[in-house]
């Protein structure tokens, strides 16, 4: 959808997206995006891409009902299965091209650089988001970065990471990298070292270069080279102007620069996806060295807020990805579903097929010790086979029902936690919480368990017949 009207960057282009994004609405494009002080922006602004599940999958190249067979795939890559004869080996052809796919097509010139602009991020429409926060913030830098000890070419080692940045003036932004991120560790090694790091971030990425730097690939898989998966085809890249990088080809914008050891600045406050403005820390300072971009570029933008938001969408196609790899290492595990209202990783809820005593402790623990991902999940609640972990319905009536609050609560002290969660007692560490709303079994209970009560399908079948009959097709 094509706006013309005139909208601020400052505050109330976050209003429209989320509104759009609210109503199941489509990509936004704002042609009369205006500066805080009025002034038209020099380009259109895009927002609201990754709305909808179907075009997260799109972006993946996929059909919605693809995601699945994809999260295979994905699962396959961390711990892929020896070949056995000649016969699997041409079975997974299609998993072998997706591989030669992977290997960047390096270009002497690249759409991105066509135009090689004045050092001054003021010219770019970049979003205040929130009325609370700092200044103008990009929030879908896809930042790329390498450790000290790699060559430019070995793009296979590359870090591709989506951090927020702010900006800190016409020639500085800030980059928010948490420690355990790619990127960071990656800064290290030049700090380290005592030499400045080189750094590019491109906007307005591609589709396939996007979500791989959000995607949770192994630590194996370098997100530059597995974009080309998604593609169906090479990642064009091309060398960076003014720093020893290769970025890529068909980005809408490319900022170059360094960060040097020991330079920070206080970043935030802004909004985070919790609902809350988090605290000001001093993150690195960028300095950039050069802007390049197409001759009539486009500007991406999203906001991060209480869910629903863009993330939080991508957050749902992504937990379907995630299922093969969880189930690879929880075999017992039939679905799991991240609430987005829970910010997508505080809360989960998972059905399992419940076999012996004990059984839903084990994968609680198994899901906070073995799974990266899940050390900031502060409450898991497992339920059986027969409930629907997507239902809040199935979840209130599998707790009301299976579930004694002093039997079937597990309380954890001292665990990691996302330091914004501003509920912890002290930063970095928090309680866990894990309920066990299963069907007791064996030694958990000295009870006759109940029976569920339910319908002969053929019943059911025959009533909805009728109904229908009757009704005229209506519900």
């Amino acid at each position: 959808m094509r706006l013309d009207e005139p909208v601020n960057l400052r505050h109330e282009m976050t209003a429209l997206q989320l509104a759009a994004l609210r109503g199941g609405g489509p990509v936004l494009r704002f042609d009369g995006a205006r500066q805080g002080d009025g002034k038209p922006a020099a380009m259109p602004v895009v927002a609201n891409l990754f709305g909808t599940p179907e075009r997260v999958a799109a972006g993946l190249g996929l059909e919605l009902s693809q995601v699945p067979a994809f999260g295979d795939f994905l699962a396959a890559l961390r711990s892929p299965a020896p070949v056995d004869g000649m016969r699997d080996a041409l079975s997974r052809w299609p998993m072998l091209k997706a591989a030669l796919a992977t290997r960047p097509k390096v270009l002497r010139s690249a759409p991105v650089q066509e135009v090689e602009a004045p050092i001054n991020l003021a010219r770019l429409p970049v979003q205040t988001p929130w009325p609370g926060d700092a200044g103008p913030l990009i929030t879908w830098p896809v930042v790329v970065t390498r450790a000290i000890d790699t060559e430019p070419a070995q793009v296979a080692r590359y870090n591709l990471g989506v951090y927020r940045a702010q900006v800190l003036g016409p020639d500085r932004l800030i980059m928010r990298w948490l420690a355990h991120r790619g990127g960071a560790a990656h800064a290290r090694t030049w700090a380290d070292a005592g030499e400045p790091m080189p750094v590019a971030i491109a906007l307005g990425a591609d589709p396939a270069t996007l979500l791989s730097a959000a995607l949770p690939l192994p630590e194996t898989v370098s997100e530059l080279t597995f974009s080309g998966i998604l593609r169906g085809c090479r990642t064009e890249i091309v060398p960076a102007r003014t720093v020893p990088l290769m970025v890529p080809a068909h980005a809408e914008i490319v900022l170059e620069g360094w960060i040097h050891p020991g330079e920070t600045a206080p970043e935030g406050p802004f909004g985070d996806h919790t609902g809350y403005y988090n605290s000001v820390e001093p993150f690195p300072v960028m300095r950039i060295s050069a802007i390049t971009h197409r001759r009539d570029p486009m500007y991406l933008t999203t906001v991060t807020g209480r869910p629903p938001d863009e993330p939080s969408v991508i957050g749902e196609v992504f937990n379907t990805l995630a299922l093969p790899v969880i189930r690879a290492q929880i075999p017992e595990v039939r679905d799991l579903w991240l609430p987005p209202a829970a910010c997508s990783y505080r809360m989960a809820v998972v059905q399992i097929r419940k076999r012996y005593p004990g059984q839903a402790r084990r994968v609680m623990m198994a899901l906070w010790g073995m799974l990266a991902q899940f050390s900031y999940t502060k409450t898991i609640v497992v339920v059986d086979e027969d409930i629907d972990p997507r239902n809040w319905d199935d979840i209130a009536w599998a707790m009301a029902t299976r579930m004694d609050p002093a039997r079937d609560v597990m309380l954890l002290d001292s665990t990691p936690m996302d330091y914004l969660d501003f509920a912890s007692p002290r930063e970095g560490l928090a309680g866990k919480m894990g309920i066990d709303a299963t069907t007791k079994i064996g030694a958990e209970t000295t009870r006759e368990w109940g029976r569920v009560m339910a319908l002969d399908p053929a019943h059911e079948a025959r009533a909805a017949e009728i109904l229908a009959r009757h009704l005229g097709g209506r519900p």
